[in-house]
């Protein structure tokens, strides 16, 4: 469920810190009864960021698969072995 808070609890810092932690979600604020700002922890931020970066590769990866710009695996591993040396 999301956390909204009027603007005006923002000068509870503390308060609003430990909100942010224990609700692991952003925090929607609000300001004469209309959404103005969300604050999130940094670990949320950092799983969030994360998220979404993984998302937008696993859409470029599905559209690579669907384009037909795949190979085999072991043809990949053979590629390697022979540019690498190995």
């Amino acid at each position: 469920m999301p956390q909204i808070v009027p603007i005006r609890d923002l000068k509870n810092t503390t308060y609003i810190s430990n909100l942010c932690h224990e609700s692991r979600e952003p925090i929607f604020i609000t300001k004469n009864g209309y959404g103005d700002m969300v604050i999130m922890s940094m670990e949320t931020f950092e799983k969030s960021s994360f998220l979404n970066n993984l998302y937008d590769k696993l859409a470029i990866a599905e559209a690579d698969v669907k384009a037909g710009r795949v190979s085999d695996v072991d043809d990949a591993i053979s590629d390697i072995r022979k540019k690498y040396g190995l």
